[in-house]
């Protein structure tokens, strides 16, 4: 545990709890004076655009997504189905109605968003398109820059923005598959909501959301408002050995200071504490059976196992200024501070009893070598300011849309060394005892990175049908490194480099009416990558040369208020990288190399239909990946790892004949994916069903929200993944089936 963090007490987690409840007496004992509040689900899923300009207006209810604005996407309030890049915006009350509570939890409602090592208890690791992202670099809060190396808490979060493909015009470097934005909520009108859940083996869940204005003493009663969002979670999960706690508390506010001037300013701070999961293996070159693996099962279970400690502090401070009907300014600048403890009985290969070592995968015997890592005392800072002004202009007798600006950021990593020692051998069935040694004999890696991004961005409009789309981003980087606990007598190995990058984005449009939308468009991306952190890579947190990425996408989008729907193909390039086994000194280590390309090509399909008392999402992509170029020949024409070729997911709900109850359902369909690079092992396709209710009961002015669901069904024993990562192979179940149940209280 970091024993140089403020947040490390655990009577934190009892202290969120006493104030949902207080909260709730508080509001309860001021309702003979103030009109009811609107629900809770309408409050989340109102456009942050929409709240800033008008704050004091009742809260709108988004069913669908098309003539909602995406905020990362860097075009304004333009709708997703006016603009030529493929998005798609989550709610508050999706992710709740789905028991969805990290941002794994994508992964269940976008058939372009696939898993990507992800471990209970630990970092959400996503890929878009078949690509990983990068959690230093691809995702935003706000539209700023965060490091998602860290449990983002989604709390108080009214949505998640999913922008697919290259994103070299709104991040100066990324991994090419898309971004990821967290809307913050802000204050709304009147609100307060207070959820308590159940589920797995006895997690139970507690979050309070809390909105009000206030008058300035000058006429203006809603010159201020206030939010504040509270959450709470004793963790039991079905997974064994992997009981937990989280909480986090954020407070956002605002001041209209002048009708053209708004103030906003939000701070959240977070704690999750919980021992992670290792993924099972290949067993020498078979695949075990899934149905012969209990997937309760954590090979994290030893008796010197430690929780993995997330604790994170941010803050924001946005101020807007309307200059005129046309044209606004604004500012906006947001700190985050991290600290991890990062600890793991880490399961990485094996020696056999005949001495054949097996560095990929686990002994055909099912044991394996595990290892005492531990990299406690993480600190990970961020800083960002981004000044823009947007606004219109006619020029030459064409409208812009302009938007420009320049973004500073600066991200630091102080860690200390860490311990990566055997301890001993262990098996699949977690059975046999190791040996702890927390001995910090290995080095790490700091780094200090600096960018400063200016960008521009136009929407050209040429007719009533025809639209052309600009966006340039030039990128200065500048970054530095070194290793830390180097024995005595060794280099720290520091290193100094500085790259300019500049990325640029067309596109053009044709309305073929006022409801469908043809499009083409073609944009780069750019990603500045080091080596893995770990020391079996002789180069572990150094610098590559800059990847840069290429793609053209061509779609249709249509938008109304029945249906929403695109279909879209996209191609994507990018220089591979690879971890190419080496021996030094007498040892296998590992060296990562920029080595051949990938390319990702598919088709997205998506729609969102919307009738009286129902709806129906459903989402499919069907993706072409292939390796070409690599210095090792066998790997070319092959598929990269744990990325399906076929993926659909589809999220039902229809009112079920009484008032107030809504049926829902989910499905998830994803393809066979490849576990080892030379394409000889593959896991099989599955399928899951998720069933839920949600009934609404009026009771006087207050509303209750019950909700109950059951995940996979049918109990379906499958591989859900199959990572490949640090020369190894990795297997993540699918988890078993869940039941969880919640009730929401609007007053």
């Amino acid at each position: 545990m970091a024993t140089s963090s403020a947040l490390n007490s655990f009577p934190l987690h009892r202290l969120a709890i006493a104030l949902i409840a207080g909260g709730v007496s508080v509001h309860a004992g001021a309702q003979s004076t103030t009109s009811a509040a609107a629900p809770a689900t309408a409050s989340a899923n109102t456009s942050s655009s929409a709240q800033a300009t008008s704050p004091a207006l009742p809260s709108v209810v988004v069913k669908g997504t098309s003539e909602a604005p995406v905020m990362a996407g860097g075009f304004g309030d333009t709708p997703v189905a006016k603009l030529p890049i493929q998005a798609s915006i989550v709610t508050a009350e999706q992710l709740t109605d789905r028991g969805l509570f990290s941002i794994a939890g994508l992964t269940l409602l976008d058939a372009s968003v696939g898993d990507s090592y992800n471990s209970a208890g630990y970092v959400s690791y996503l890929k878009i398109r078949g690509y990983d992202l990068d959690n230093r670099f691809n995702y935003r809060r706000d539209g700023l820059p965060i490091n998602a190396e860290t449990a983002l808490s989604l709390a108080n979060k009214s949505s998640l923005e999913v922008i697919k493909g290259t994103t070299g015009i709104q991040a100066g470097t990324s991994a090419p598959g898309g971004l990821v934005n967290l809307v913050v909520k802000r204050p709304t009108v009147e609100l307060t909501s207070v959820r308590l859940g159940v589920s797995e083996r006895g997690t139970i869940e507690s979050a309070m959301d809390w909105s009000h204005r206030f008058g300035d003493g000058h006429g203006n009663d809603k010159a201020f408002g206030l939010r504040v969002n509270i959450e709470a979670a004793k963790l039991r999960p079905e997974l064994r050995d992997a009981d937990g706690n989280r909480w986090m508390m954020a407070v956002a506010g605002d001041w209209r200071v002048t009708r053209d001037t708004l103030v906003e300013a939000e701070v959240e701070i977070s704690r999750q504490s919980q021992p992670s999961q290792p993924g099972f293996s290949l067993l020498g070159d078979k695949l075990p059976d899934a149905k012969s693996i209990d997937p309760r099962i954590n090979l994290n279970n030893q008796s010197w196992s430690q929780p993995v400690v997330f604790e994170g502090r941010t803050a924001s401070l946005r101020v807007q200024h309307q200059l005129s009907a046309d044209w606004k300014l604004q500012a906006h600048a947001a700190i985050q501070r991290l600290v991890n403890d990062d600890r793991l009985a880490y399961p990485f290969g094996c020696t056999a009893g005949d001495g054949t070592y097996y560095p990929s995968t686990y002994c055909p015997d099912g044991t394996f070598d595990q290892y005492d890592f531990r990299s406690d005392n993480e600190h990970r800072n961020s800083d960002a300011l981004d000044l823009s002004a947007q606004g219109k202009l006619n020029f030459l007798g064409i409208e812009h849309q302009v938007s420009t600006g320049v973004l500073f950021s600066r991200y630091k990593s102080r860690l200390q060394g860490q311990a990566y020692n055997w301890a001993g051998t262990g098996n699949i069935d977690g059975t046999l005892p190791t040996v702890a040694d927390p001995t910090l004999g290995s080095t790490n890696t700091d780094r200090t990175e600096r960018s400063t991004e200016f960008y521009f961005r136009d929407a050209m409009q040429f007719s009533a049908q025809w639209q052309g789309w600009l966006g340039v981003r030039h990128t200065r980087l500048d970054r530095e490194s070194f290793k830390v606990n180097v024995p005595t007598g060794e280099s720290d190995e520091a290193t100094s480099y500085r790259q300019s990058v500049t990325t640029p984005w067309l596109g053009v449009s044709y309305a073929i009416d006022p409801q469908l939308l043809a499009y083409a468009s073609w944009g780069e991306g750019v990603e500045s990558a080091v080596a893995p952190n770990l020391p079996i890579y002789v180069n572990a947190g150094r610098p590559l040369a800059a990847i840069r990425s290429k793609q053209w996408e061509i779609g249709l989008k249509s938008g109304s208020r029945t249906v929403d729907w695109s279909i879209n193909y996209f191609d994507i390039s990018k220089p591979a990288t690879n971890d190419v086994p080496v021996v030094v000194g007498g040892e296998d280590r590992l060296e990562s190399r920029i080595d051949g390309k990938q390319n990702h090509r598919g088709v997205e399909a998506q729609a969102d239909l919307k009738w009286s008392g129902g709806g129906l999402m459903v989402s499919g992509m069907k993706l072409h990946a292939r390796r070409d170029g690599s210095a090792d020949a066998t790997l070319n024409g092959l598929k990269p790892t744990n990325v399906p070729e076929t993926v659909l997911k589809l999220q039902a709900r229809h009112s079920a004949g009484i008032p107030g109850l809504e049926l829902q359902a989910g499905v998830v369909y994803e393809g066979k994916r490849m576990v080892v690079p030379d394409n000889s092992v593959a896991i099989p396709s599955w399928t899951r069903l998720d069933l839920g209710a949600r009934y609404e009961q009026n009771v006087g002015r207050q509303l209750l929200i019950w909700r109950v669901g059951v995940d996979n069904v049918t109990d379906r024993r499958a591989w859900r993944e199959s990572p490949y990562q640090y020369g190894h192979v990795y297997l993540y179940p699918l988890a078993n089936r869940t039941w969880r149940a919640s009730v929401e209280w609007v007053l």
